[in-house]
């Protein structure tokens, strides 16, 4: 049923969420580097999974929403039959 849809752009789909991974990576850096001695970890874990959550949701939402929009832009609107004529008139 995929055969039918268009492919992703997926060096726009890079570029747009090059700006995303570069702040999970600086929410994590942050967590690590405001952990005090001796708790890094204790205290930087869940901060830094929760950034690599939201990014993942992130990703994952944007590359659906591009593949929807793909697959819509490949299809005429509804009520063209591709004649000029309208379909609903």
């Amino acid at each position: 049923m995929t055969d039918g849809l268009p492919k992703l752009d997926r060096e726009q789909l890079m570029r747009e969420l090059l700006a995303e991974a570069e702040r999970t990576v600086n929410e994590v850096a942050d967590a690590v580097d405001n952990a005090p001695a001796g708790r890094v970890i204790r205290d930087s874990e869940e901060p830094a999974r929760e950034a690599l959550d939201r990014f993942r949701q992130r990703v994952y939402e944007r590359v659906l929403q591009a593949k929807v929009d793909a697959a819509e832009a490949a299809f005429p609107p509804s009520g063209q039959s591709g004649d000029g004529e309208d379909e609903t008139a």
